[in-house]
């Protein structure tokens, strides 16, 4: 697939739908050829219906792991999903839930327990953004929102998933490279991706003893449904980037299966950078 630089103008309301972008963000690579690296395992995402969290899907399935996928609304973009993890010859159960509340969370995991009787990789992936300029626009509401959305539920579900976890099993987080570098127009965004790094740190620290691993992902500007679902003008969406574009979702799935493979083995809290030759640290 050609890498665009440039995206035509185009807007949807959040969490947007991956089949309506132009063009469609490609999920893998054709040329990817799986090699049973999860061969036997069992995967939760959250925001698995579309963008990052389908690539990762996708590609779990084709190193041979059954998935679960939690999805806030867009029924339609986790039915596609559950398609193509299906084409790889792999089960996918679909949950949908808003995990804001923890009682979703617990329920989530169990779901999946019952369907696929163990969890060996949690992928907290589902985030929301609210692009504002000015801080004194940042409501209370929006604030908390952001927080219940983008931090909140990675906890819940750790805390759900973790007593059935053995030696081995993964936890992987969803970052951001704003986390790092900052975004005077998503300040409450990346307060909560900078919670997630820290988060991040600070659980792989505790489990270690367990041989439980925890690392995350920091993408970049990727084109995802959240881009054209909060951003008014998208058409350089990314071209600030060293690479001078951005990112697709096949080029960050890759990462994720790096980490819940055994290839990672000797790795814990550490992220994993994929945003175009943005140097920053951690």
């Amino acid at each position: 697939m050609k890498k665009p630089n440039k995206f035509p103008q185009q807007k949807q309301s959040q969490p947007g739908n991956e089949s309506k972008m132009v063009p469609e963000p490609e999920v893998i690579r054709k040329s990817y050829k799986g090699s049973d690296k999860l061969k036997g395992k069992v995967a939760l995402i959250t925001g698995g219906d579309s963008g990052i969290g389908r690539s990762v899907a996708v590609h779990f399935a084709r190193e041979g792991a059954d998935v679960a996928i939690v999805y806030l609304k867009e029924t339609k973009d986790a039915k596609d999903t559950k398609k193509m993890v299906e084409q790889e010859g792999k089960a996918c159960l679909l949950i949908k839930a808003d995990l804001k509340l923890n009682a979703n969370c617990v329920s989530s995991v169990e779901k999946c327990l019952k369907k696929f009787g163990k969890l060996n990789i949690l992928v907290n992936n589902a985030a929301m953004q609210f692009p504002e300029d000015d801080i004194e626009n940042i409501t209370k509401k929006q604030l908390e929102t952001t927080f219940q959305t983008n931090i909140y539920p990675y906890f819940y579900m750790v805390k759900a998933a973790l007593p059935h976890f053995t030696k081995g099993d993964v936890i992987i987080n969803t970052g951001s490279v704003t986390s790092y570098r900052g975004s005077d127009h998503l300040v409450d965004y990346s307060s909560t991706k900078g919670a997630i790094t820290s988060f991040t740190r600070s659980l792989s620290a505790q489990l270690a003893k367990k041989n439980i691993r925890v690392n995350g992902v920091a993408p970049g500007p990727i084109w995802t449904p959240l881009i054209p679902s909060t951003f008014d003008d998208i058409s350089d969406f990314g071209q600030d980037t060293p690479m001078g574009r951005a990112g697709q979702p096949s080029e960050v799935g890759p990462a994720y299966v790096f980490l819940a493979s055994e290839d990672s083995s000797y790795i814990t809290g550490q992220f994993i950078h994929v945003n175009g030759g943005e140097v920053v640290g951690g």
